[in-house]
This record gives structure tokens, sequence and C-alpha cells, in this order.
């Protein structure tokens, strides 16, 4: 395992993983005739909605914020499909309509990272973020997909190992991880979790077999 020890890096600040729990179990097979493309600039509203669903709330007091937050995240996927950097890839996972229409049904990024400068490992790392299906779609397979997709882009790239963050209370993504073989890290231990008494990000990794992604 490589040593790696970085901190959870957020794409943007609309982007709020204390309340973050898209991603359950796949524990059925999917129903769906999926496949897995990467995104074009006729995604970024479906992916907007999904992600806006999946990591901000509708109720309460910042219910009335949503469209704002969606709106942001538009912009944020807008800017970065249309100025990608060097291996950097948001995929989609779609389902083809009788009439030929394109469903979303989730969405994943995978990028190259490098560790932090406390580290000084100076490793560039593939890294998982903002994965998220549509709730319609979860516990069909759709996750599995995506992230299996992502553990063929990490290869292509030439890398082993894929790492990603899950929240510590975020019980069925962990369980999802694990199944796929994901291992624990890290846990990372933030001032944050203990003064606002938030749930603590474990960083997850994977080894890549080459039979894994056939």
């Amino acid at each position: 395992m490589d040593n790696i020890n970085i901190q959870l890096a957020l794409t943007s600040w609309f982007f709020d993983p204390s309340s973050h729990k898209p991603v359950t179990a796949d524990t059925e097979p999917s129903s769906h005739q999926v496949h897995i493309r990467a995104a074009t600039p006729a995604d970024l509203t479906s992916i907007a909605r999904i992600i806006a669903e999946s990591f901000h709330s509708q109720n309460g007091f910042w219910g009335w914020a949503f469209p704002l937050l969606r709106l942001g995240i538009y912009e944020d996927f807008k800017h970065r499909l249309l100025s990608p950097a060097p291996h950097h890839l948001c995929l989609v996972a779609v389902e083809t309509t009788n009439n030929g229409v394109d469903r979303l049904l989730g969405t994943v990024e995978v990028g190259v990272r490098f560790s932090d400068y406390w580290t000084q490992t100076g490793k560039s790392f593939p890294y998982l973020s903002n994965l998220a299906v549509h709730p319609q779609y979860r516990r069909h397979g759709v996750a599995s997909q995506l992230l299996v997709k992502c553990e063929q882009v990490s290869q292509e790239w030439g890398f082993q190992n894929l790492y990603l963050h899950v929240l510590e209370n975020n019980y069925q993504a962990r369980q999802l991880y694990f199944k796929l073989g994901y291992q624990v890290h890290k846990i990372d231990s933030h001032w944050s979790s203990f003064l606002f008494r938030r749930s603590q990000h474990i960083l997850l990794y994977k080894h890549i077999n080459i039979t894994s992604t056939g």
C-alpha cells in the first residue's frame, strides 16, 4: 500500500459530505440496461439535479436555497467539463429509453491528485468523488457499475490503487465499498469532527488487480 496521507478535498463548497448519503449497497442485480460513458455538456442538467438531491435536503431552512445550490453545481461541473484537467473524468450511468434518449441514472468523478505537501511522498494517485445515484435507481447495481468503470479508468492511466472517502456513519456506502474490495487506509481526524460532533471521514483504498476489471 502506498504511503499516502491525504485529507478530503471537495471540488467546491456546494458539496457538503456531512449530509451526503447518496450511495446505498447494491443488493439487487441491475434490472436496467445500463451503460457507462463519459459525461457530455448535454448531461449537465441531470448531473446537477442528482448531485443536488443527493447532497442537500430540499426541506427545512435550506429548502429555499436548493435552486441556487443546484445552479452552482451545474456551473461547477460545466467549468470542469469545458476545461478538462489531465486525468480527470466525469462518468455517467445511462439507460437508453425506447425513443433513443439517454436517461441519466448516476454519476461519479475520478481524477488524479497529488499527495499533500506534509506527506512528502511526491506520488500521484487516482481519487474517486461525487458518487451519486438517482433515488429511483438505487440498490440496482448502478453504483457498482460506476465503481468498476473507475477501476478500469485508473488502470488505463497506469495506477494500481484507487482511493476515496466515506463518512464513518454512512454504513450502507461502507458496506458497498467493502463488498467491492475496498479497505481502510486511515481515519481522518479533524478538529471540526470533535467540535461539531460530525462523523469522521474514512479514507479507503482498493488495490486493482488485472482480473478485477476484466
